[in-house]
């Protein structure tokens, strides 16, 4: 028996099909690869002697340089990784049309995560899931990393761009960030050497940095009825916008410097960027079970922008400080002898610093925080 006869077009049982293409299915690799020239140019700027890959290649290299290392004085130099993102803060880069901050808060997160074991960052990896290609977003999103990777003497040496069309909403975009650092392992800080009589130094924050943006949209958009351009007077000036869109600061300079000046009385003792979380909980977690450390709230300045928003979210203290920084992005714990001179380094560095509490004995039983 004839098998029977395939249908054709026109014949009447398909109809006329068109082939898909990636492109029909919301890729288009001609735009990819626009968008794929426009990062070498920020990508190198970033780049050291050490950065020995060549651009396009499917991995990076970097070279270690163990012999520079022995000559800056490591000995025994451990690698350190960390990653994060930047969360719902993008929903706010999105609606502002605002994209070159994110990205140096993706670096910022990574980078001063990775300062708080002593370790100075070496490379840096990105990823950014959109839902289209589209070149010049991409471009001032990458433009922001860079600057920050310029800021924090990182090499920006790849990464990755996934385009997800069925993942997103139009326009809508996703980031993660992925650092390598080295410290010699005797100079690893962790907070094991916190003891009663330290002094806990507060380095100022930019603002919200890049948590509890949930939180921050909730109370700005929903409850109080604002838009991303508005000027409320509590914030002097600025728009919403500006305002939350400030990028997270980043500390590497400042706390490379504190730490070089620090090396030979082994002065800090503990380091915590102060994240989602906020003083107690970040703080918290590098802090000895023998000791507990007391934060005097009005020590430092708070910026507009936290009274504001509790305001506008009807927000309890303790939840404020259970979610953010409150003006506080880093945390030193050092020898009380050496606090005075490390606060006058860090402002001559450009940033505002407190002692903002002291460390006391305790028991494995009582907070390792507390603030009053």
């Amino acid at each position: 028996m004839a098998p029977p006869a395939c249908s054709v077009a026109g014949g009447g049982d398909i109809g006329d099909v068109s082939g898909a293409t990636y492109s029909s299915a919301g890729v288009d690799l001609a735009v990819y690869r626009e968008a794929m020239a426009r990062l070498p140019a920020h990508m190198r700027r970033t780049w050291c002697p050490r950065v020995t890959s060549r651009e396009g290649g499917f991995a990076a290299l970097f070279q270690l340089d163990l012999k520079g290392l022995f000559a800056r004085g490591y000995e025994d130099p451990l690698l350190v990784s960390c990653t994060d993102g930047v969360g719902t803060k993008l929903k706010l880069a999105v609606l502002a049309g605002v994209h070159h901050t994110v990205g140096i808060d993706l670096v910022a997160m990574s980078v001063n995560d990775l300062l708080c074991t002593g370790a100075e960052p070496l490379f840096f990896l990105d990823y950014v899931a959109m839902s289209r290609d589209d070149p010049e977003l991409l471009e001032q999103i990458v433009r922001g990393i860079a600057d920050a990777c310029v800021e924090s003497d990182c090499a920006l040496v790849g990464g990755e761009t996934a385009i997800l069309p069925d993942m997103y909403h139009p326009g809508e975009y996703d980031l993660a960030g992925f650092c390598t650092g080295v410290v010699e392992r005797q100079r690893v800080v962790d907070g094991s050497q916190i003891a009663p009589g330290d002094v806990a130094i507060g380095i100022a924050s930019s603002g919200v940095h890049s948590n509890g943006f949930s939180l921050v949209r909730k109370a700005v958009f929903e409850m109080a009825g604002l838009a991303i351009d508005d000027r409320p007077a509590a914030l002097g000036g600025r728009s919403v916008g500006e305002t939350l869109l400030a990028p997270t600061r980043l500390y590497v300079r400042a706390v490379k410097a504190v730490l070089a000046r620090a090396r030979g009385t082994h002065a800090v003792h503990g380091i915590a960027h102060i994240t989602g979380g906020g003083l107690a909980e970040n703080l918290g977690r590098i802090v000895p079970d023998d000791a507990q450390v007391m934060i005097d709230r009005g020590s430092w300045t708070m910026p507009a922008v936290f009274p504001w928003l509790q305001e506008l979210g009807r927000i309890a203290d303790d939840e404020m400080d259970r979610v953010f920084n409150m003006g506080i992005g880093m945390v030193l714990v050092v020898a009380a002898p050496e606090a005075e001179g490390i606060r006058h380094q860090l402002a001559d560095l450009g940033h505002d610093a407190w002692t903002i509490g002291t460390v006391c004995a305790a028991t494995p039983a009582d907070e390792r925080v507390i603030l009053r």
